[in-house]
């Protein structure tokens, strides 16, 4: 289960007119944990999903932090767009606000996603390279000796990695660096 904050940093964010895009990278793809009229595959040119924040509520704790995903700057990333009701937008937002942000290690934005037909602007959260948390370009033995034995109020650290990759092989979205952290963790074929 997802832990949902009371306690969160809510940005000063203007949602587009109409329908709201979601764009996931991460656990959002896999469990977006709101309703949504469809689910694309979307491409985010500009920034790649890595493991470069370190998780103290999620997936670890200030004493021992696990690390999640986040959006760094450089290349690209395949994802998955949600398409939200306009009447739904503002209590997804908020949903995903308090989901995304317990702490600035996020930095809530919209951003240009790329779909099959078309590019739609896709509230996104990307990391604060300015926060603490950030942990940047980690080796992958230092990152699966993190992973392996972090847990946090979302449960075991590894669980995500395993359910992040899980996702994006079932979708036929290739991610050498996170397949290769899982690998050193255990996870994988």
């Amino acid at each position: 289960m997802t832990f949902i904050s009371d306690h969160y940093h809510r940005p000063d964010l203007k949602l587009p007119a109409g329908d709201l895009w979601v764009f996931g990278y991460g656990s959002v793809m896999w469990r977006p944990g709101f309703d949504h009229l469809e689910d694309r595959a979307g491409r985010l040119f500009g920034y790649h999903r890595a493991l470069c924040v370190w998780s103290w509520v999620h997936r670890g704790t200030r004493d021992r932090p696990g690390l999640v995903l986040g959006l760094d700057v450089g290349g690209s990333c395949l994802g998955r767009a949600f398409r939200v009701a306009a009447a739904e937008k503002s209590a997804v937002a908020d949903y995903l606000y308090r989901r995304e942000l317990v702490t600035p290690a996020y930095l809530a934005c919209l951003l240009p996603v790329h779909l099959p037909d078309r590019v739609v602007s896709a509230l996104t959260f990307k990391a604060n390279r300015r926060h603490r948390q950030y942990a940047g370009k980690l080796p992958a033995q230092v990152a699966a000796a993190t992973v392996r034995h972090a847990r946090g109020s979302s449960g075991a650290n590894p669980d995500y990695l395993a359910s992040t990759v899980r996702h994006l092989e079932e979708l036929g979205i290739p991610d050498g660096p996170l397949h290769e952290v899982a690998a050193l963790v255990g996870i994988g074929p």
